[in-house]
């Protein structure tokens, strides 16, 4: 049987980026058609269908594997697989849309007008595209046949490329061939060999070459025995791809896949561990529990509620805070804040602060001094962060309310159907200058006021941390003004007139989760809330 040396070529990339689910149906259709043609003439005999029915045969293999591959890139170019920089197409199609090669002896017969069908037109011919390292999956493909009448041995320009051999090396006989393979391969394709030559089997085969520069490259060979008119083995011929560079993108795919997959676990659990911490540092009462102040009059009494609120993904898990405590000498603790970042270490930076805080209330130290000593603890912390905070002393029998803040948006009071923000005593974000001193103010308070305490979560990202609410950035863009509020602050106090009807703290960060609940906020908040008893 004439060899096919006729057959090799660089496969070159198809058509640039554009409908790619076209591509694909086009590329299913075509190889249909293809192995429907392979099938129609391996049902015939040698007499009937001679050698260009083989050849024709020998060509659809080669076409179906190839457009198996084409179809396999198209759909990882479709899910996000990345080209190579200055690729256009679909990255290590390895099918080379050249015209069909013409059978040996140069002539053409209607067998071909059937594979040219079955592309739906025969292409014209086109220059292939240079095979460079630079074309990560563009395959080369040789082929060769074995004489074992003559011992004659022809390879095609290509086939010694993949090889690394040059024609004054000669092509290898087909029993030096295996010794050229990784040891973990040289069985498996000496049995092929075998079975091909001896059974008459087809060779379908991947195996790993050992070229003489020392590179390892992957090759994919196809091969058939040519029988004699006796029935005997008279040759055998092979058409052989190196499939390495797409075998490496496989695996990186896989690789890549794999990492994500670890990484998604991670971080999953990085979220269990930052869930579980907060919940266990923050006050574990839900509902409104009532501070009396030991002896103090029932008026002086607070109805507490607080929400926490998470972002809209529900992945980011922050160092917001809020927290209420009756102190020892009958005021009240009430504080709320922010630590920069997400995940455990947000998490356990909140816990130590809140920590701080409670130990340094306790211990009777008033909200400016407070927040010095907390700026401090910040600076000096071994992982450098920022933080904002707002922290209240509540004298039940005077109903006054002496706060300080650093950085973080003020109270809200509430009163008469009215709500306002409290002026802002000085104060930078803690960690941010070392020795700040921070200021206290000291509002008058009276029987039914709402106080608001809220993390900077609920404004939109523009609103700068610490910024005054007159100075923060639009929510939802220049056309919303007018309509809605363009803050969290100023989207709280729009609920001023719900808060005047509630009757409980309770129903008051009711009205809070509604409002803010179908938002789609970039970071978690918390909220709380305390109503001065009548």
């Amino acid at each position: 049987m004439p060899s096919h040396l006729d057959a090799d070529h660089s496969a070159v990339q198809p058509p640039e980026r554009g409908a790619l689910d076209a591509l694909i149906t086009q590329t299913r259709r075509l190889r249909g058609g293809v192995d429907a043609v392979r099938r129609g003439t391996g049902g015939e005999s040698e007499e009937d269908a001679g050698l260009r029915l083989r050849w024709q045969r020998a060509l659809c293999e080669l076409a179906v594997h190839q457009l198996d591959d084409l179809g396999g890139h198209l759909d990882q170019l479709r899910d996000g697989l990345p080209a190579a920089p200055g690729e256009a197409g679909v990255p290590g199609s390895p099918l080379a849309w050249d015209e069909p090669p013409s059978p040996p002896g140069g002539e053409t017969t209607d067998t071909y007008g059937t594979l040219g069908a079955a592309y739906g037109a025969v292409p014209t011919p086109r220059a292939s595209a240079p095979l460079t390292s630079t074309a990560p999956l563009v395959s080369r493909v040789g082929s060769a046949e074995w004489n074992l009448l003559t011992d004659e041995v022809s390879w095609s320009d290509e086939l010694y490329a993949i090889f690394g051999r040059t024609h004054t090396d000669g092509p290898l006989p087909l029993d030096e061939l295996p010794s050229w393979l990784v040891p973990e391969d040289q069985p498996g394709l000496a049995a092929a060999f075998t079975d091909c030559l001896v059974d008459g089997r087809p060779i379908d085969r991947e195996f790993r070459l050992v070229r003489p520069d020392g590179a390892v490259r992957t090759v994919h060979m196809v091969g058939e025995p040519v029988l004699d008119d006796d029935g005997g083995t008279a040759s055998m011929w092979a058409v052989v791809r190196d499939v390495s560079e797409l075998r490496r993108s496989e695996r990186a795919v896989q690789e890549t896949g794999d990492t994500l997959r670890r990484e998604r676990h991670l971080a999953q659990a990085e979220r269990r561990l930052a869930v579980e911490l907060q919940e266990s540092v923050l006050p574990p009462w839900r509902g409104a529990p009532r501070f009396h102040h030991g002896d103090a009059p029932a008026g002086g009494a607070l109805d507490l509620a607080a929400h926490y609120l998470p972002s809209a993904t529900g992945a980011l898990i922050g160092g917001d805070w809020y927290d209420a405590m009756e102190l020892p000498d009958g005021s009240t603790l009430l504080t709320a804040g922010d630590l920069t970042g997400h995940g455990v270490a947000a998490t356990s930076g909140m816990a130590m602060l809140l920590g701080a805080i409670r130990g340094m209330a306790v211990a009777g130290i008033s909200p400016g001094a407070l927040m010095e000593h907390l700026n401090q603890l910040m600076d000096s912390a071994a992982q450098p962060a920022l933080g904002s905070a707002v922290c209240c002393r509540y004298a039940p029998e005077e109903r006054t309310l002496t706060w300080a803040q650093a950085g973080h948006p003020p109270p809200l009071l509430f009163r008469g159907g009215e709500g306002r923000a409290l002026d802002r005593p000085e104060g930078v974000l803690l960690g941010v200058a070392t020795g700040a001193a921070y200021e206290e103010r000291t509002e008058q308070l009276s029987p039914g006021d709402l106080l608001v305490l809220h993390t900077d979560g609920l404004a939109p990202r523009s609103t700068q941390l610490g910024a005054p609410a007159d100075q923060a950035g639009t929510a939802d863009g220049d056309e919303a003004a007018g309509t809605e509020p363009r803050t969290g602050t100023e989207r709280l106090l729009g609920l001023a007139a719900r808060f005047g009807d509630a009757r409980t703290a309770q129903e008051c960060v009711r009205a809070v989760a509604e409002e803010f609940g179908d938002r789609e906020r970039e970071d978690d908040a918390c909220v709380l809330v305390a109503r001065v008893g009548s």
